[in-house]
């Protein structure tokens, strides 16, 4: 799916690396134009923010069975913000069947975004 670059300017904080840039993306004429990055990586992630913000979600989600009634989760790779919550509501209605592995994926290729689901941390089953 291909994004159409958004009309106006936005200010990002970069975090790809410790320096945080302040960075200044401005779309004229259909072309973006960024200032204010130290870095190649900067600018990247600066246009891929203008243009398609992505974040890494981590949330929990219900156990059948476990230790512990929920489990932390997240997702693999970033995925469109825009499709956080659709996310969310998926998880939400699943449950999952302990015993648990840190890293197994528990929901995979989730709203066919290209992501797992998986656990973040190992959980044993209820004794």
């Amino acid at each position: 799916m291909s994004k159409s670059i958004p009309e106006g300017e936005k200010t990002i904080r970069c975090i790809v690396c410790p320096t945080g840039c302040e960075i200044h993306v401005k779309n004229v004429d259909g072309e973006l134009i960024v200032e204010g990055h130290t870095c190649n990586r900067g600018e990247v992630y600066a246009k891929d923010e203008f243009i398609a913000p992505k974040r890494i979600l981590t949330t929990t989600m219900r156990v059948k069975g476990g230790l512990l009634p929920l489990i932390p989760v997240r997702t693999d790779k970033p995925i469109l913000k825009e499709r956080l919550t659709e996310v969310l509501n998926e998880i939400a209605v699943k449950e999952i069947e302990a015993p648990i592995k840190m890293g197994e994926v528990l929901i995979e290729n989730v709203l066919k975004l290209d992501a797992n689901i998986i656990a973040s941390r190992d959980l044993i089953k209820a004794s």
